[in-house]
């Protein structure tokens, strides 16, 4: 397999802690990295003793003209995502864009028809559908062991307080654009990305834990016809949540983090059928009693190898390296990256936050 070039522009956490440090392991059969964009000198120059033989440059626009780059790798600043995506893919580059992809659906289609204009690929890192509790959880349900899925609840919360630019309104920051394509990506996953699935309800909110003027409380509601309901939440005032999904089915319950999970459900047959009542129960002196049952059930746990960070960056990239050189589809479509994209915009569109900043 010979390696396509790669241009990665920026060299924060995202560019440099997650990209970065993804192409530098051995698991990266698919690119090369060529080229660092970093305004910063200090980081461009550390770039360029850790990417060996790359060229360095202060300013994306200094990529335009070069022929040999296959993809491009935008890790800017979240409101800079936009823009730079869409001026890459008007000179004929195929990007790849860090999460938030953009600001609202408008954006999204603009960017999904200059690409097509340009006859080139665009690209959402929403690497977390590669991970593997994620698909572990999307094969459970599958398997009909929890029996009718009732509801999902999915938590990406902690309590924690934040400070930095991920903080601010004019940055476009906040746990919704940061966090949120994430598990907002994930609950339309669970519905199947069902074209009549909608948000029904969203509340978002900036707290005293959290410095800037931002969302760090998000709640939603997501439903689609004949699907469970889908209850979301991503905040910074939560201290007692063990979970980042949870499944309640008509026959078991699963919970799950990244790290491990643990399933409790019935088996058919395995317990007595109760024939119902229309009166009180009572015990064999005509004492009442409480309807309680002695039910049978099966317990599993177990952990996962790997994470969003590595198994899901190698998903992604894998997915890019076949669509540009066999024109195979994405992992993660653009269209379901767009419905993350809606979601978002509907949330802030109804809890509009005063900006202080």
């Amino acid at each position: 397999m010979k390696k396509l070039n790669l241009a990665i522009i920026g060299q924060g956490r995202s560019g440099r802690n997650i990209h970065g440090k993804f192409l530098k392991t051995d698991k990266n059969e698919f690119f090369n990295v060529k080229y660092v964009v970093e305004a910063d000198e200090f980081r461009r120059n550390r770039a360029a003793s850790e990417y060996e033989g790359c060229t360095t440059f202060a300013d994306y626009t200094e990529l335009f003209g070069i022929k040999d780059i296959d993809l491009v790798v935008n890790a800017t600043y979240s409101d800079m995502h936009y823009a730079i995506t869409k001026d890459l893919l008007a000179h004929g580059f195929n990007v790849l864009s860090e999460k938030p992809l953009c600001r609202n659906v408008y954006e999204c289609d603009d960017l999904i028809k200059t690409a097509e204009d340009n006859k080139v690929i665009v690209a959402a890192f929403q690497q977390t559908f590669g991970a593997p509790y994620y698909q572990f959880t999307k094969n459970l349900i599958a398997s009909g062991k929890l029996g009718e899925v009732q509801q999902i609840s999915i938590r990406f919360n902690n309590f924690a307080r934040r400070w930095d630019w991920q903080t601010l309104i004019k940055r476009m920051a906040g746990n919704a654009f940061n966090t949120g394509p994430h598990p907002i990506g994930m609950a339309y996953g669970f519905l199947d990305f069902d074209k009549d699935a909608k948000v029904v309800y969203c509340k978002a909110n900036h707290t005293s834990m959290s410095s800037g003027d931002a969302d760090d409380y998000v709640k939603m509601l997501f439903e689609a016809p004949n699907k469970p309901l889908v209850d979301l939440e991503i905040n910074n005032t939560d201290a007692f949540s063990d979970y980042n999904i949870k499944i309640q089915g008509s026959k078991g319950c699963f919970k799950t983090t990244p790290a491990s999970y643990k399933l409790k459900y019935i088996v058919d047959g395995e317990n007595e059928e109760r024939k119902v009542s229309d009166t009180f129960l009572e015990d064999e002196n005509k004492n009442p009693v409480y309807c309680r049952d002695n039910l049978k059930v099966h317990e599993e746990e177990g952990t996962f190898e790997g994470s969003a960070f590595d198994v899901g960056t190698m998903t992604v990239y894998k997915s890019l390296y076949y669509a540009i050189t066999e024109g195979k589809p994405l992992f993660v479509t653009m269209e379901q990256a767009r419905m993350t994209v809606s979601a978002t915009e509907q949330l802030h569109a109804k809890n509009p936050l005063p900006r202080k900043f």
